[in-house]
């Protein structure tokens, strides 16, 4: 197994982890309010005419527990940067239009990431991982918007915004989320964690 799938078992955690999961939850948090605005607008083009299919965008609202998870690689890392990110983006001049329902989904989001790490021990973190964790968030949060948004819908159309909502999340957080860890530790900024000196070791 290569070192970019395999970590050390010390679970414990430092202060620069914790700072890096605020500043990563502070900085998708942004991202998240940002594409929040974007997403109704997009979700009305005729691209996205049959109503699950808008599900394809949740992606990039599942970013931050993937990417929090492969750099902190530690229990809790990938729960608390989604979550937190969640609720910066609630907050944020204005906050978003679905209101509190943000923090929930955050919830979930980071929950189904985590669940991924927790399976493989916080010992493996390659793309397989990472879209697995992708994969995960997004079924999480499909079901929770199948009772609170799309309660209406048959279970056909909730079936196909489950489809949609995990193929966002495989390739938007799940391979979007490991690519740009990897851009991370290229430019240098992970040194201070195993994501940084595994990609130094590579090069």
């Amino acid at each position: 197994m290569s070192s970019a799938t395999r970590s050390s078992t010390d679970l414990r955690y430092r202060t620069i982890d914790l700072v890096t999961i605020a500043t990563l939850g502070v900085a998708f948090g942004v991202v998240f309010w940002a594409w929040g605005k974007l997403y109704e607008p997009i979700s009305n083009l005729a691209l996205f005419a049959f109503p699950p299919s808008s599900a394809f965008l949740g992606g990039v609202w599942l970013l931050a527990g993937v990417v929090g998870g492969l750099i902190i690689r530690k229990p809790g890392a990938a729960f608390a940067t989604e979550f937190i990110a969640a609720a910066v983006s609630a907050i944020i001049v204005g906050g978003t239009q679905w209101g509190f329902g943000v923090f929930a989904a955050g919830f979930f989001q980071g929950l189904g990431a985590e669940l991924i790490f927790l399976l493989f021990f916080y010992r493996r973190f390659g793309i397989g991982v990472a879209v697995l964790a992708g994969a995960m968030a997004a079924a999480f949060e499909s079901v929770y918007e199948w009772f609170s948004y799309y309660a209406d819908w048959d279970f056909g159309y909730k079936l196909a915004h489950l489809g949609f909502f995990v193929a966002s999340g495989v390739l938007v957080a799940g391979v979007g989320g490991w690519a740009l860890t990897r851009a991370f530790a290229k430019a240098g900024v992970l040194d201070s964690f195993a994501a940084g000196r595994e990609h130094t070791v590579e090069v």
